[in-house]
């Protein structure tokens, strides 16, 4: 075995319960029919069997190259909508689940207000806050575990929601998530109520900025560009997920042109292997633009690029690093000194031979 030494890659977007649609997600023709089997699926939730998808896919990300989780997390009550004695007791599951494996995570609670499923809901964004204060509380002094904070998607709150989120986010200094423009059918609907796109709307409410990050953003504009570029707002993408779901090809070039930070997740993990997502990126920028000269060819090192914006993304601070075996299949006959040609394109989760060890800040940072 020769072992080298890169980052760990940050999983800055996962819905870990998503784990138990493999197979039965592939029901029907759209994202729209993906998701009523989603929908489903999170019906029978409960603490226990959170805990248990939550574990189970959270040691295959330790295992595949993953240093640290980004859960954004919906399923807050029971199955008919009334909260749990202890309002976060499914937000915690998730938290416990990854102490239990060894993997560092941010839980991101989501607010959601109408549509998806009434234990999504909460009654008022007070209400929401609330349980966003407890869940800070019960992960101060845990290690390994902290908090952001999201809205779900500007179809599952109300406008007003979002300035109140951002304005929380900003004054406890949390980084905040949103999904966004992942769907013609979304941009279409907030077009027609609010007459902009969901781009545009996050914009008008302040919740774009450098320590947003905004998931998918595939169905973009211009316009759209243009105002995550000059707010800084990174977008993660999921690649995996969005090309099981047919969402569409990310508009890498434009965002590399734009300088728009990029950092990817697992999302429904359909895939977990953090190689499989750089590389399908990667390959889905260049057939975008018929051309070998994309986002690889422009930083170097995407997976070093990739991990940076992944743990500004999450708001942290410090890093992992994880071993690669340079004698596996995937790498035998790779020099060293292009080892980050090799990651994005031809790796995969089998060449990683030693899990995650931690690069704290202040002991050096993953530049």
């Amino acid at each position: 075995m020769r072992p080298a030494t890169i980052a760990a890659m940050p999983n800055a977007h996962s819905h870990a319960f998503q784990r138990d649609l493999r197979a039965l997600g592939e029901r029907g023709d759209d994202f729209w029919s993906w998701r009523t089997q989603m929908l489903h699926l999170a019906q029978a939730l409960d603490p226990e069997s959170m805990h248990r998808v939550a574990a189970q896919v959270y040691a295959e990300m330790l295992a595949a190259g993953y240093g640290v989780v980004g859960e954004f997390h919906y399923v807050h009550h029971h199955a008919d909508g009334t909260p749990h004695d202890d309002p976060n007791a499914l937000a915690t599951a998730v938290a416990q689940a990854a102490i239990d494996v060894g993997l560092r995570i941010v839980v991101i609670p989501a607010a959601y207000h109408r549509g998806g499923h009434p234990r999504f809901h909460d009654p008022d964004v007070e209400t929401f806050l609330a349980r966003v204060d407890a869940l800070r509380e019960w992960a101060q002094g845990r290690d390994g575990v902290s908090v952001a904070i999201a809205a779900h998607s500007v179809r599952a709150v109300p406008q007003e929601w979002l300035q109140v989120i951002a304005g929380y986010a900003t004054d406890h200094g949390l980084p905040r998530h949103v999904h966004a423009a992942e769907q013609p059918r979304e941009v279409r609907e907030c077009r027609a109520q609010h007459g902009a796109s969901p781009i545009e709307l996050l914009h008008r409410n302040g919740f774009l900025g450098p320590r947003t990050s905004v998931i998918h953003a595939i169905h973009v504009d211009e316009r759209d560009i243009a105002l995550l570029a000059d707010s800084e707002t990174i977008v993660v993408t999921c690649p995996t997920t969005e090309g099981n779901l047919g969402d569409g090809y990310l508009p890498a070039l434009a965002y590399r042109d734009a300088g728009v930070r990029l950092a990817i997740g697992s999302d429904s993990q359909i895939r977990v292997d953090p190689f499989e997502e750089v590389r399908e990126l990667e390959t889905g920028a260049r057939r975008e633009g018929l051309t070998r000269r994309a986002l690889l060819d422009h930083h170097g090192d995407l997976w070093a690029e990739l991990a940076r914006n992944g743990l500004a993304s999450l708001g942290l601070q410090g890093g992992d690093t994880i071993g690669v075996d340079l004698d596996h299949v995937d790498l035998r006959g790779v020099a060293q000194d292009e080892l980050p040609l090799a990651l994005a394109t031809c790796a995969s989760a089998g060449v990683v031979c030693r899990q995650a060890s931690r690069l704290r800040a202040g002991g050096g940072s993953l530049s």
